[in-house]
């Protein structure tokens, strides 16, 4: 016959997490995850609105291309090389590749 013993702390508590404990991981998991997310998520929405026509962009596929024209739908037509063109999603303009495109231009420019 076997005995089982269960472990119990000061006063009887079993042991588990003090709310205190919980509310501060939520705050961690707030201030280092989701907020970065969301304001990153905010500028990704303005970079989308401020595209113009004729301005060069870079897609998340790494397609590179001119904007011709801003449709009402929210999407972009896009002309590529030899004059090939698509409509491509606001969303699918990758804000980071066209951002460091446009240094790299800027910087052979100023050369």
């Amino acid at each position: 016959m076997q005995t089982i013993y269960l472990m119990m702390g000061a006063g009887g508590k079993t042991g588990g997490f003090e709310p205190i404990f919980l509310l501060g991981f939520v705050a961690i998991l707030y201030f280092f995850m989701l907020r970065p997310q969301a304001k990153k998520q905010k500028e990704q929405k303005k970079f989308g609105e401020d595209i113009n026509t004729g301005d060069r962009i870079i897609t998340i596929g790494g397609i590179h291309g001119k904007i011709s024209k801003k449709n009402d739908d929210g999407t972009y037509l896009m002309e590529g090389e030899r004059n090939s063109y698509m409509i491509i999603e606001a969303s699918s303009i990758s804000m980071e590749m066209t951002m460091a495109y446009r240094k790299k231009q800027e910087g052979i420019a100023a050369k």
